[in-house]
């Protein structure tokens, strides 16, 4: 997992999320109908907190120490580390989620495999992704292409990509579901997620460990 540029520039990308409130707010709202209430969880690749805290996830794993400093603040319980090995014993969470994260993953194959191997059997894995080949996923290729200092080591999934991948290591599919049907900075309101994929620009897919 690629740190370095979300270590130094950790304010610049939390702020990200007050000044394209109703997309965040939107992905919130995409997320939290999937999250298990009073359940165990993890979010692998907690960045700052702003998933984990509202959402009610309890744990949370980053190598960004500045961004766990923000994390820690806003209740969660972090420990420095990499998705490639978690730092945690074989199936002890509920749940696992994991937003935005695999775009700036080393090697999205193993921290799945590592994912599936601290979840509990029937365990979920709630992954959010910018759908590279949304509108969304093109807008962010550009940035890519561009030089963004967030995006320039990014590599963007395609959901059926993710699935793929899902199912190759073990896991069952059983909902996706769609949200972000215009670019961030254009929302006006919060928008009612769909189901299915397609259309939104960000995806969820939920997937349980077999």
């Amino acid at each position: 997992m690629r740190s370095s540029p979300f270590d130094v520039y950790y304010e610049e990308y939390d702020e990200w999320y007050e000044r394209n409130r109703f997309a965040y707010l939107s992905e919130l709202k995409a997320l939290e109908g999937e999250i298990p209430r009073d359940k165990r969880g993890l979010e692998v690749g907690i960045g700052t907190g702003r998933f984990a805290e509202p959402l009610g996830v309890s744990f949370g794993v980053d190598p960004s120490i500045n961004m766990l400093k923000v994390a820690k603040e806003r209740g969660a319980e972090v420990i420095q580390g990499r998705g490639e090995e978690l730092p945690f014993y074989d199936c002890v969470f509920d749940y696992v989620l994991m937003v935005i994260t695999i775009c700036f993953l080393d090697d999205p194959s193993t921290v799945i495999s590592e994912i599936r191997r601290v979840l509990k059997p029937n365990g979920l894995i709630i992954v959010g992704i910018v759908d590279r080949e949304s509108f969304l996923g093109r807008y962010y290729m550009e940035k890519k292409e561009k030089g963004s200092k967030f995006y320039r080591d990014a590599r963007f999934f395609s959901t059926e990509e993710v699935m793929k991948l899902l199912e190759e290591k073990g896991f069952r599919r059983k909902k996706v579901i769609q949200t972000i049907f215009d670019l961030p900075e254009k929302l006006k309101e919060v928008e009612e997620p769909k189901e299915g994929f397609g259309v939104g620009g960000f995806t969820v897919i939920v997937a349980e460990k077999t």
